[in-house]
């Protein structure tokens, strides 16, 4: 596939006839991809505004993943009521269990499918998973009134739920990096964070707000009632943005980036191997930290304020999720100016101090609730700012766009991992070490994660998504990889050598 600069212009020609790029390690300048800049200056009307309404549709997506994620807060201490026999720690656990489960296999499949078949396809196919599991849910039932028959259709369903949920993660957080990217690199990161981290953290005081309205409104003796409105209401959410996925138009990053056969993985993981492990390790001990002390919260402030008062519960915990949302607004501030690894780093060094504050003086503590809530909140706060915002945002930055959603799914689903591994653990740990050992651990994590983020994450601050995709396309010709690279119609070839915006080689 080696060609000489007079090869050029029937080159073109034959580019122009074919329905892909190729990957060639020499060509002239006239076939060089357009610089960024000019790539954005030359978007149409309808791409920009697919660009604007692909951003806004991941916001509202992943607000429906923040939802069924912080569902079973408020649920496990309601099934506790109504089932107090059945609703055993082992069945709380399965149920709550697997939404993550169907999480991990939804990161991996739909990552693959984000860059194997388009963003489009895995944000259809994602959304309508979750509405068939929220389906589901709402319409449990047991077997003749079978407690332990409704806790096993629920579990089903959460898990379908999950499949979907899970999917949303590479597919809206790749679409919404790669939008954002085209609409202007200096603001990718804030409004990155607030179509992703922000939602999905909202997703917890909006759950806990739907059930104090449906319990204000049914009372405490329909539970039931109260439980499966808050089900169908996760119906309602991901049917806001079908409409917009089904009309949306892929990314120009993907269009003339995207590899759908003869994938390198090998290449691949050569290239990000260090990347990887920064981004999958440092998921994995957020979620391990911070799921199961979401879906546990409830439970432990029940515990905390001694009479298990549900509404009184659920002030409480709505009054937490409302002090974790600033931290989420001050690391969209600091992505920037700290750049994203630092930004981490003082997230995480949030879980160290807090963590150790709760967890050695716990004793003490839980005897004035507010003060309790307040650093159990700060605590949470402080993992939004660092990791809860930029994981997901160093994973979309890490990574070319051929492979950025298989290797962003695949991060996800080792964080997944994490948080089924702790909320697995929450309760043994309660039981066997005392509940103090939750936060002393979540301490020990924070420490563990500052040493994964400064030694394996990436920074990528202010650098232009399509730099990363030359030097890999790059790298890849000099492996010597030949494939087909692209979408559509719109035929430039990538070679070795790209010209940056100065007309400059940049090798």
């Amino acid at each position: 596939m080696d060609m000489s600069l007079e090869q050029g212009p029937s080159l073109l020609e034959e580019k122009q006839a074919s329905d892909a790029r190729k990957v060639s390690p020499s060509a002239s300048e006239e076939d060089v991809a357009d610089s960024p800049v000019e790539a954005r200056s030359k978007m149409t009307r309808k791409e920009s505004l697919s660009a604007y309404f692909t951003i806004l549709a991941a916001g509202f997506g992943l607000i429906s993943d923040g939802y069924q994620n912080n569902i079973m807060t408020m649920s496990n201490v309601v099934f506790k009521q109504l089932y107090p026999k059945e609703y055993t720690s082992t069945v709380s656990t399965r149920v709550s269990n697997a939404l993550l489960v169907g999480a991990v296999i939804g990161q991996v499949i739909v990552g693959l499918i984000c860059d194997r078949l388009g963003r489009k396809v895995a944000l259809v196919a994602t959304t309508l998973l979750i509405v068939v599991g929220a389906i589901l849910g709402t319409a449990a039932h047991g077997a003749h009134g079978s407690p332990n028959g409704l806790f096993w259709f629920l579990t089903i369903a959460r898990g379908i739920t999950g499949v979907g949920v899970g999917g949303e993660y590479p597919a809206s957080s790749t679409s919404a990096s790669e939008a954002a990217n085209e609409k202007s690199i200096g603001s990718r990161g804030p409004v990155f964070i607030m179509v992703t981290n922000f939602v999905l953290s909202f997703g917890g005081p909006l759950a806990v707000s739907v059930f104090l309205i449906a319990i204000s409104a049914a009372g405490e003796n329909h539970l039931e009632t109260v439980w499966r409105v808050c089900f169908g209401i996760g119906i309602l959410l991901p049917l806001t943005v079908f409409f917009f996925r089904l009309r949306m138009l892929s990314s120009k990053l993907y269009r003339k980036g995207a590899i759908k056969h003869r994938v390198p993985y090998v290449l691949v993981i050569r290239r990000y191997w260090k990347a990887l492990i920064g981004t999958c390790g440092a998921w994995f001990l957020y979620d391990f930290v911070t799921f199961p002390n979401g879906v546990f919260s409830g439970a432990i402030i029940s515990s905390v304020i001694h009479n298990s008062d549900i509404k009184q519960t659920a002030e409480w915990q709505l009054l937490l999720g409302t002090i974790a949302l600033p931290g989420v607004f001050v690391g969209a501030l600091l992505c920037n100016r700290l750049g994203r690894r630092n930004t981490m780093i003082l997230g995480f060094s949030g879980y160290l101090v807090f963590g150790l504050i709760i967890g050695l003086g716990y004793d003490k503590i839980i005897n004035i609730v507010p003060l309790f809530v307040i650093f159990y909140g700060l605590m949470q706060s402080f993992g939004n700012l660092g990791p809860g915002n930029m994981l997901g945002l160093v994973s979309a930055e890490s990574y070319a766009t051929p492979i950025r959603g298989t290797c962003y799914g695949l991060s996800a689903a080792i964080g997944k991992t994490g948080a089924a591994v702790g909320t697995q653990a929450f309760t043994p740990i309660q039981n066997n070490l005392g509940k103090k050992w939750t936060f002393i651990i979540a301490a020990i994590c924070g420490v563990t994660g500052v040493l994964v983020t400064y030694f394996f994450v990436p920074d990528m601050t202010g650098v232009d998504l399509a730099e990363e995709d030359a030097k890999f396309m790059q790298y890849l010709a000099e492996n010597g990889w030949e494939g087909e690279v692209g979408e559509d119609d719109d035929k430039v070839l990538i070679v070795e050598s790209y010209v940056g915006e100065d007309g400059q080689d940049r090798k």
